[in-house]
């Protein structure tokens, strides 16, 4: 299993918006070097837009769910030789149309893009240089970066309030927590030999990766940067996302093919939900009815309604797709 990417997981925006027929889900399908574009209503993959030959791993919607962006990362996992990624492509999602690219200038291995949820620049994992990169969306000019003092920071987690950054250092097994306006590391949290993905609750109180060497979850309390739980599941944690309302979270298992749904009142596993196999990323519909799956090894996304807690559909979305994200068109 290829777990170079990740999930992140994570919320396509920070604010709830309505679930419309013109909403489009995203998917980076690494086994095309494509975007794919979903319809979500008719559960049907209606484009995939080559993105020039070499791979992106993750995606992020625009806020106004106009541009799709996608880190082109190359055609290996996270520590593993291989090509060294230097551009984003920005997707004009109504065209299918590549609209604009970022060059970094140098083999940087770019991944995890998010929005920041009020300067409303585009921030970009770029691994090679232990960086966060901050990128203006309508110049497509980079404005800053942001040192992680770790290599390997291949996932990234912004919260709410836009002050604080944190990444998921895979190799070292730790997490950087960064001061998004001073543009520097506060501190760097160890969790295991190996770790991947990285989340935050939305009232930004815990932020949780998986440990990639015990079957558990490492929960982060915030406000002192320490790990104040460890929650135990059935097998090795891969992606993980709150549910909107912050009362569950919802962590894939590939290897059990099932994702754990855990209670962040008690940190304690509710439930678990079986799903396609390989199980990876999760992202949370803005209407808070549904949770999406990338389920790599099956080339399907998972719906799980969130109120029966159980998968609903399937959706074909390509060769090995991974990353995954929500275009609310305005």
């Amino acid at each position: 299993m290829n777990k170079s990417c990740g999930v992140a997981l994570l919320l396509a925006t920070f604010a709830p918006a309505a679930f419309s027929q013109q909403a489009r889900l995203l998917v980076a399908q690494k086994g095309e070097s494509s975007l794919g574009i979903i319809d979500p209503s008719a559960g049907k993959l209606i484009a995939s837009v080559p993105e020039g030959g070499v791979t992106g791993h993750e995606v992020i919607a625009s806020p106004d769910g106009r541009f799709a962006y996608v880190p082109i990362y190359g055609n290996s996992g996270v520590g593993k030789p291989g090509t060294d990624g230097t551009k984003l492509v920005v997707i004009d999602i109504a065209s299918q149309k590549i609209a604009g690219t970022v060059d970094f200038g140098h083999g940087i291995r770019p991944h995890m893009p998010i929005f920041g949820p009020k300067d409303g620049l585009l921030y970009v994992t770029t691994e090679l240089d232990q960086t966060v990169t901050q990128i203006d969306p309508k110049t497509l000019k980079i404005v800053g970066t942001i040192p992680t003092g770790q290599p390997e920071s291949h996932m990234l987690a912004l919260s709410h309030n836009g002050r604080r950054g944190y990444t998921a250092n895979v190799g070292p097994g730790t997490v950087s927590v960064l001061d998004i306006a001073a543009r520097k590391t506060l501190t760097v949290i160890p969790i295991s030999k190996t770790t991947q993905r990285i989340s935050i609750t939305p009232d930004d109180k815990w932020v949780i990766t998986a440990d990639q060497i015990k079957p558990q979850l490492a929960v982060i309390d915030t406000a002192i940067n320490k790990i104040a739980h460890w929650v135990p599941i059935d097998g090795i944690a891969y992606g993980t996302a709150p549910t909107l309302d912050g009362r569950y979270l919802i962590a894939t298992i590939p290897l059990k093919n099932e994702v754990a749904i855990v209670d962040l009142k008690t940190m304690q596993v509710a439930r678990n939900v079986p799903t396609p196999p390989d199980p990876q990323e999760v992202l949370m519909r803005p209407d808070h009815k549904v949770a999406y799956v990338s389920c790599v090894g099956s080339h399907q996304v998972a719906e799980i309604d969130l109120a029966t807690w159980k998968v609903t559909r399937t959706i074909q979305d390509g060769n090995n797709s991974d990353g995954i994200a929500w275009a609310a068109v305005k």
